[in-house]
């Protein structure tokens, strides 16, 4: 195969051959449906579903149909209810239909190409789980990318069918492992236009921070920082408190040769005086991040039940998924109810009695809401006595620190608030963060806290900040009036988009869902060094249309919005491929219905 072989979501026009396509194999080849006189055969979910098409020139190839799960039907729903198939109603499986290939083209890579396009497509739209139906007879081969049969087996005309499923993070494990070398060869030498990334990213958590990449990581084009628009990731517009820049330029020589107090006791002491909480209670971190690890990791197996928020901060998952192996259930957060908490279907919910862990980020990263200190300390009261909550308040200086439900945690044992000093004290680079657990609790994570494990820079800069509390409320005002400011701006650009500020330091960008996918957006606005995160892969409640946009200062902030109009107009006169605001899924092998 050559250069010039695509891959594609498809067209309008190619509609027309997908249903051309769909009669000579399943009608007249397969004997699945009765011919039509139009030789055409379509689908009910044509208008929801996407195509992706391999396409050679003119000559097109063959397809894959996907069915994302905010559609809320899919084609299975033909022969199966949902008590039947109850994954089907578990709110996140993409379903994957009728891969088809022109018979001359099947003896080729074609096949697994689109496949392995559709497994990339689902990830970049925070798919988790894959549904699809294989032919009986080629069970093996399904088998052989990772799909497992459910144990039902169903019938289309003359051709019997297996309802299967996967992982997508076990199938990209295992596209990696057996197919890596070939994959890589043969999407090198394919025209990828699919807005999803080809190759899968590093073994981590999908963070932002690509701007860094432009920046250059190497560190020797160091300028470009004063060019690249970091709003992909929620580090401060504002510098620190004066007495914070003072200590990290002070004596920088003496600060990077000098080993740091071993457990960082005036840092835990003066957090204490700061937030009036027992010495005894308090365990530092280098970032929120070095505490979750040290933390989960104590705590939970494979064995153990989590529950999270979806959406929510993706190290959460990457980190009971992905590293320990847990259990993880979601209580998904919804658009039509603003994203909040429905406090009593949570807590009915969790008094299953079946989660070990439960994670709430507050004010929740990425959709900007906050709960209040009082609707959680009664959903905890009222929650089994053996599930353990985990707060992460990292953005709860934008709200009011009285909200913190730190003073809980240093007395029940089931409660365990994690506070980062990064994002709220603009202090990202250094890293320092602290959780606050009954005395018990953090005496057992101090054991396993290894010595220095907040450095000195850090140390020395987070004692000072929290001497320098004036200085962080008046720039967490400004951070409102600046986000509201940027909030205006963008809505007026388009109108069909909707901009959501919620309350802490960036808001978000729904597209219409006849516009430019986030992907596309992103993408496009990176030509004028700005960038954007894109939603997608933290949750498919975005259906792949949401963009978080960090507020920046005055200046940033105006090259955000104009670089957002530009890029709008640039992705407008294009030709919108159909279904493009809707989430493909995983694929699967041969002819599949």
């Amino acid at each position: 195969m050559s250069r010039d072989l695509q891959l594609r979501a498809a067209t309008p026009e190619d509609l027309v051959w997908i249903h051309e396509l769909r009669h000579r194999v399943y009608a007249q080849e397969l004997g699945q449906h009765a011919p039509r006189p139009d030789r055409r055969l379509s689908d009910g979910l044509d208008g929801d579903n996407v195509y992706l098409v391999a396409a050679r020139g003119p000559i097109r190839i063959g397809f894959v149909s996907l069915t994302p799960p905010w559609v809320g039907r899919y084609g299975l729903d033909k022969y199966l209810t949902r008590d039947e198939l109850p994954l089907l109603s578990e709110g996140g499986a993409f379903e994957v239909r009728i891969l088809t290939v022109e018979p001359r083209w099947r003896s080729t890579a074609v096949a697994p190409l689109l496949m392995y396009a559709a497994l990339r497509w689902i990830s970049s739209r925070g798919g988790r789980t894959v549904v699809a139906m294989g032919r009986t007879e080629l069970l093996g081969m399904y088998e052989a990318v990772g799909l497992r049969p459910v144990g039902r087996t169903v019938h289309s005309g003359a051709v019997s069918f297996e309802v299967l499923t996967g992982e997508v993070a076990a199938l990209t494990r295992l596209a990696a492992a057996r197919y890596g070398t070939v994959l890589e060869r043969l999407t090198s030498v394919v025209d990828w236009q699919l807005d999803a990334d080809r190759a899968t990213g590093p073994d981590g958590c999908e963070h932002g921070g690509a701007s860094f990449t432009a920046i250059g990581t190497d560190f020797r084009t160091l300028h470009r920082r004063h060019e690249v628009v970091a709003a992909d990731v929620l580090d401060a517009w504002f510098p620190p408190a004066p007495g914070a820049a003072a200590a990290l330029a002070e004596d920088p020589a003496w600060t990077a040769r000098t080993s740091p107090p071993t457990g960082a006791e005036g840092l835990l002491s003066e957090i204490a005086t700061a937030r009036a909480l027992p010495l005894e209670s308090l365990v530092a971190g280098a970032g929120s991040s070095d505490l979750i690890f040290r933390a989960f990791g104590r705590w939970l197996t494979p064995e153990s039940r989590v529950l999270l928020l979806d959406p929510g901060y993706g190290e959460y998952a990457h980190v009971t998924e992905r590293v320990i192996g847990c259990q993880v259930d979601r209580f998904r957060l919804h658009r039509k109810e603003d994203w909040r908490i429905d406090f009593d279907r949570l807590a009915s919910v969790v008094a299953t009695g079946r989660y070990d862990l439960v994670v709430v980020v507050n004010p929740n990263n990425p959709t900007g809401r906050h709960a209040p200190a009082d609707a959680l300390r009664t959903l905890i009261a009222g929650s089994p006595a053996a599930t353990r909550w985990w707060i992460d308040e990292a953005y709860l200086g934008y709200v009011a620190l009285s909200e913190s439900l730190a003073p809980l945690a240093s007395v029940d044992p089931r409660v365990v608030v994690c506070t980062s000093l990064s994002k709220m004290y603009a202090l990202s680079g250094v890293r320092a963060a602290f959780l606050v657990a009954d005395p018990a609790t953090a005496a057992v994570l101090r054991r396993w806290t290894p010595p220095w494990a907040v450095s000195l820079p850090a140390q020395l800069a987070a004692v000072a900040a929290l001497r320098g509390p004036e200085h962080y409320r008046s720039q967490w005002l400004r951070t409102h009036a600046l986000r509201g400011r940027l909030a205006a701006d963008l809505a007026a650009v388009d109108p069909t988009a909707t901009v959501d500020e919620g309350v802490a330091n960036f808001l978000n960008i729904t597209l219409p869902n006849d516009g430019p996918s986030a992907a596309r957006l992103v993408r496009e606005c990176r030509r004028h060094d700005v960038y954007l995160r894109d939603l997608s892969p933290l949750s498919p409640q975005y259906e792949g249309r949401t963009v978080r946009v960090a507020v920046r200062d005055e200046a940033e902030n105006a090259r955000i919005v104009a670089a957002y109009a530009a890029a709008l107009d640039a992705l407008r006169p294009g030709p919108l491929a159909l279904g493009s605001t809707v989430s493909p899924a995983r694929s699967v092998a041969g002819h599949a219905q």
